[in-house]
């Protein structure tokens, strides 16, 4: 039987051996002109991209964009060794160690339960207390919000953000008080939008935080729930595209009521209410 960890070991050297060619002397013009800097935008598109794949629930397609995204992080190992900074080897090293610092219930002498759900909050809170003891110990500062990079999608992040002030008791006790929150910031939105203007930028990111929690408390990616609701406006507004393209009427002439009326019908061909 064919050992896995071998094989892996063996692909992924083959992986490195790859691009220190496209890297080295006589090797690709395009890849040697590239930086750190310049590859951020390809990395960010393949982790899109593997996310896509999972949505689409196509292994195939997984396992194809999971190789691009692990190029990228190859690549940026090989430009790290380049300036003998690390090297691919150093990154593995680092996330084994960082793994079993973050498991101590499964690499040290820390004890859960074992199995429900308050056991796996327990892990999780864990986690994140390490996690903040190690990122405040690199930063200088032991803040429980350390670590949540500020690059991330907004919605994201104020989910990730939430999340981190929940793990230390910072939070709604129910769900109703989330609902609740969120009803006083569409209030305030109300209010700002009906003065002078001012303070609706102000309000309006109050409610989107507000909702990046309901979504948190209720076990719903805020980011997850836009996305998904984008592509139910993208297709329902191509079948109004579609439908008024096959009724000869530009846009320009069709009535907001007419326009209307495809959206419910491409509504209900979703089976949505």
């Amino acid at each position: 039987m064919d050992d896995p960890t071998r094989s892996a070991s063996e692909a992924f050297a083959e992986l490195l051996r790859l691009v220190a060619i496209l890297r080295g002397e006589g090797g690709c013009p395009w890849d040697q002109g590239q930086t750190a800097a310049s590859m951020r935008p390809y990395l960010i598109e393949e982790a899109h991209e593997v996310v896509e794949a999972i949505d689409a629930g196509d292994p195939t397609r997984l396992a194809d964009e999971l190789g691009d995204l692990l190029l990228q992080v190859v690549f940026q190992a090989q430009l790290g060794a380049e300036q003998g900074q690390f090297d691919a080897a150093d990154v593995c090293r680092s996330i084994v160690a960082k793994m079993e610092r973050r498991h101590p219930h499964v690499f040290g002498d820390a004890v859960v339960q074992g199995g429900t759900a308050p056991d796996t909050a327990e892990v999780l809170a864990n986690w994140e207390r390490i996690k903040a003891r190690e990122k405040g110990d690199a930063a200088g500062e032991g803040t429980v919000l350390a670590g949540v990079p500020m690059s991330m999608p907004a919605l994201l992040r104020a989910a990730r953000l939430s999340d981190k002030a929940s793990a230390v008791g910072f939070d709604w006790p129910s769900v109703d008080g989330v609902l609740d929150k969120v009803e006083e910031e569409i209030g305030e939105l109300r209010e700002a939008v009906a003065g002078d203007g001012t303070g609706v930028e102000h309000e309006l990111g109050d409610l989107l935080f507000a909702l990046a929690n309901l979504g948190r408390t209720l076990s719903i990616g805020a980011e997850d729930a836009l996305r998904a609701a984008n592509d139910r406006f993208v297709s329902r507004f191509h079948v109004i595209e579609r439908t008024l393209a096959e009724q000869g009427v530009p846009f320009s002439e069709a009535s907001l009521e007419q326009m209307e009326a495809l959206w419910q019908q491409a509504k209900l061909a979703e089976g949505m209410d």
